[in-house]
């Protein structure tokens, strides 16, 4: 039985944040494929952890800047090891290259930082985008570390084309594996039986605070057209700021944590999402798609998403047309069940697991078996293995004397 090890920055929380159920999916990509999985991390578990333990993958904590992540590693001997995001490998992977040099290494980058920094620093400017905004430190890591590693994973087709056309990143280092479907369309409630607004995010991760810094801006000029509706406003870690916005004249509510995403899409009819900047696919909308909820975003929120295909709603980044289309989809049980509909074919066009699985699955088993070929093309890599990474090693190492006086 071959073997992975998962080098997590966080411990998987799918009930908290996009990147946990992604995580989730990517174990079971390996498990039907009768992987043997270790996840590893040096993070604190929280109260909202996935039980990895629950669906047989056996789980360690590590610990940073500390030798004995070698003893470990060695001693798991894995087939493959998949970090996950980029800073994961600048702290690990010089290590599992001195003690498994024939691992296949895997960076699972979740969305592209270097790209959200990028467009962070452009809407806190109030400006558009330009090429200089990608050239930060954040870029210059996370470059280094895609070209370490054997294979790359990148979630969004917008994200492949950047990396592939406007920084001519060989093909071979990439690949793209977006969320993955495994649900089957139901009979969700109908139009009518359906009522108030949502939105749902993380507020820790600022992209998501934003979102509802936008919604606040807009939900006068709804609710003053809609005076019945309520806005809901899910997310994990809320923090002091958030819970000012509270409002329940206005109907502008902020619910916290959201126990079960597909009961709180199940009754609500119009998820909102005027998401200004991030990368990546937003998890949000994936799973409206997916559970049969409208919703109305922004171009950076439907990015990568929907191919040519009509949007689950409308796309819009004007506030005066953000709200018109708000009270638009609303209240039209025509165009509501049109959006239902196209939510449905973009996730059973673009999203479905088995459009995807056995492709990955042979695209690693094939590398395993082409490993020194593969890496001997990619001699950039190897040139910043044994340059960038002696600075990471040798900080290590450092650190770890310094702790132990």
């Amino acid at each position: 039985m071959k073997h992975l090890v998962i080098i997590g920055a966080v411990w998987p929380e799918p009930n908290s944040t996009a990147a946990g159920s992604r995580m989730l999916q990517l174990l079971s990509l390996f498990q039907n494929h009768e992987y043997k999985i270790t996840f590893l991390s040096s993070a604190t578990p929280s109260d909202f952890s996935f039980d990895l333990s629950s669906i047989g993958i056996q789980t360690k904590a590590i610990q940073l800047n500390n030798s004995s992540f070698d003893s470990i590693i060695k001693e798991l001997n894995p087939n493959v090891v998949l970090f996950d995001r980029f800073m994961i490998e600048e702290q690990y992977s010089w290590r599992v290259m001195e003690n498994c040099p024939n691992a296949l290494r895997i960076l699972d980058t979740e969305d592209l930082h270097f790209l959200r920094k990028a467009r962070e620093v452009a809407f806190k400017q109030n400006r558009e985008l330009v090429f200089e905004d990608y050239i930060s430190d954040t870029f210059k890591r996370e470059m280094a570390s895609i070209y370490r590693c054997d294979i790359t994973l990148l979630i969004s087709e917008y994200e492949m084309q950047l990396a592939t056309e406007t920084f001519k990143i060989d093909t071979s280092l990439l690949y793209y594996l977006p969320f993955l479907s495994e649900k089957t369309p139901f009979n969700s409630a109908s139009f009518k039986e359906r009522k108030n607004f949502v939105s749902i995010g993380n507020f820790l991760h600022e992209p998501n605070w934003q979102t509802v810094l936008q919604l606040k801006k807009y939900w006068k000029s709804i609710k003053t057209q809609l005076p019945e509706a309520e806005l809901h406003v899910y997310g994990a870690y809320v923090t002091e700021k958030a819970k000012q916005l509270h409002n329940e004249k206005e109907g502008f509510l902020i619910k916290g944590r959201a126990e079960s995403v597909a009961e709180i899409y199940a009754k609500a009819k119009v998820l909102l999402a005027p998401i200004p900047y991030g990368a990546g696919l937003k998890g949000k909308l994936f799973e409206a798609m997916n559970l049969g909820l409208p919703s109305i975003t922004t171009r950076i929120g439907a990015e990568g998403m929907h191919g040519k295909l009509a949007w689950n709603g409308f796309i819009t980044s004007d506030e005066n047309d953000f709200v018109e289309k708000a009270v638009e989809l609303y209240t039209n049980k025509s165009f509501w069940e049109t959006a239902q509909n196209n939510g449905y074919e973009i996730i059973k066009k673009r999203f479905k697991k088995e459009l995807f699985a056995t492709d990955f699955m042979n695209k690693i088993e094939h590398l395993q078996g082409n490993l020194k070929k593969h890496r001997n093309q990619n001699f950039l890599g190897q040139i910043l293995q044994h340059q960038s990474l002696q600075s990471t090693k040798y900080m290590s190492k450092w650190i770890e004397v310094k702790n132990g006086k």
